[in-house]
């Protein structure tokens, strides 16, 4: 059996305030050659579909134009779909019964038995060959939000002998359930695949585009998790793809660099193959860039403006295909026609400017600030900032805690304002 992992998708990104719907059109149209190519017997997608939990009509046209596309080419394929911490669990789930027609498995929230158990048996999909045998199970294990294990009632229960109200022992827990129902459920010579939206412990992050799940750091789980009678682990939220410890065990990471910061690293999926019980062989497939990202600087301003004067570049792509920009510029003081200057060196050339990034020296506290973009701070970082300047010291961990625990909320609170 042959799985394509993927996560990450991000679609209706804004990208600095720019759409990047073509980007993701080709990616899925690519995606779509691939797993025809390959033979792929089941699609996986580790959550964060969507960029926010209210994502755009064009956003959510090029997810369920792209299942059905997938069904009417390769009506055999298996999809399966979890949410992740920038979804909507009720909006991921809202059409599955619709898409269980098209053979993909839609899984948005987690539910609970009247005893406090994981209702697991609903998590758990069958995995087909094309004689329509079932040869694995996919754990499909949606976001856990804090509320759903750490809060009252029964979502508390769950976590009881595990420390109580604490996040990451409540998540272990529920993973442990799955895993213990999963292995009730299958028949010898079938295999186990897990699918997860989390942080697992050692795992590389991408600090300038990645939101933390819950709290920064608290929030990780270890591998262990993952015991070795679970052939693949197929993860989503870390947008560097990875392995963590094992061959088994990974991130697929995002198809397409989501910030400038991601563009030093490759961007894959993974293909994952089965035979039997065991996983047998393990491939990345890099995926095409449909959108060149360039970066020039950070240098001076005259040795940028000669950078960008013979900067290469190719007219005939159509405006949607022309590479994004970034230019860092290093000063000495401010260069009020800056920008100007910039626009003057590119006169002519098929890029888009998205982003142009002053450094001035450092001055003291006394000193004017000089003007921030509030998009590339981000709520933590312009927390952070406020509270240095107001009270002179940066916050501490406990402080920090809270704060992430009150943007969980208000996201949390984003999500359940626009459930059906």
């Amino acid at each position: 059996m042959k799985l394509i992992h993927t996560a990450d998708w991000h679609l209706g990104q804004s990208f600095h305030g720019q759409e990047r719907h073509e980007e993701h059109r080709a990616f899925l149209t690519w995606l779509l050659d691939t797993l025809a190519e390959r033979r792929a017997d089941v699609l996986l997608v580790a959550g964060d579909l969507f960029d926010v939990v209210n994502p755009s009509l064009r956003a959510q046209e090029l997810l369920y134009e792209f299942i059905v596309s997938a069904h009417e080419r390769l009506p055999l394929l298996d999809i399966v779909l979890i949410a992740g911490n920038h979804d909507s669990g009720s909006r991921v789930e809202l059409p599955a019964p619709l898409m269980r027609r098209l053979r993909t498995h839609a899984l948005g929230r987690v539910r609970w038995c009247d005893d406090g158990s994981l209702d697991a048996e609903r998590l758990l999909v069958p995995l087909t060959d094309p004689e329509g045998e079932t040869r694995a199970w996919c754990l499909a294990l949606p976001f856990l939000r804090p509320a759903e294990v750490t809060g009252n009632g029964i979502a508390r229960e769950v976590a009881d002998g595990d420390g109580g109200n604490d996040y990451v022992a409540g998540i272990s827990r529920v993973h442990r359930q799955l895993i213990e129902a999963a292995r009730r459920r299958r028949a010898p010579g079938q295999a186990l695949v897990a699918m997860s939206h989390a942080h697992l412990h050692g795992a590389a992050v991408s600090e300038d585009s990645e939101r933390p799940i819950v709290i920064g750091g608290e929030e990780s789980i270890p591998a262990t998790l993952f015991p070795a009678d679970i052939a693949y682990v197929a993860l989503g939220h870390l947008h560097r793809a990875q392995r963590v410890g094992e061959e088994r065990i990974r991130y697929s990471g995002s198809p397409l660099p989501l910030d400038f910061s991601e563009v030093a690293y490759p961007h894959q999926v993974v293909e994952a193959t089965l035979e039997g019980e065991a996983l047998s062989a393990v491939e990345a497939i890099p995926v095409p860039r449909p959108v060149a990202m360039l970066r020039i600087g950070p240098a001076g301003l005259d040795d940028v403006l000669a950078e960008l004067e013979a900067l290469a570049h190719d007219p005939a792509l159509p405006r949607e295909r022309w590479p994004w920009l970034e230019v860092r510029v290093d000063l000495d003081a401010p260069v009020p026609d800056l920008r100007a200057r910039v626009e003057a060196a590119l006169d002519g050339k098929a890029v888009r400017l998205l982003r142009l990034q002053r450094r001035l020296p450092e001055v003291g506290r006394e000193a004017r600030p000089s003007r921030v973009n509030l998009e590339d701070l981000g709520p933590r970082r312009l927390f952070e900032r406020t509270w240095q300047d107001r009270w002179g010291t940066p916050p501490g961990p406990e402080i920090l805690t809270d704060f992430d625990r009150l943007l969980q909320d208000v996201l949390d609170a984003a999500s359940r304002e626009e459930t059906p």
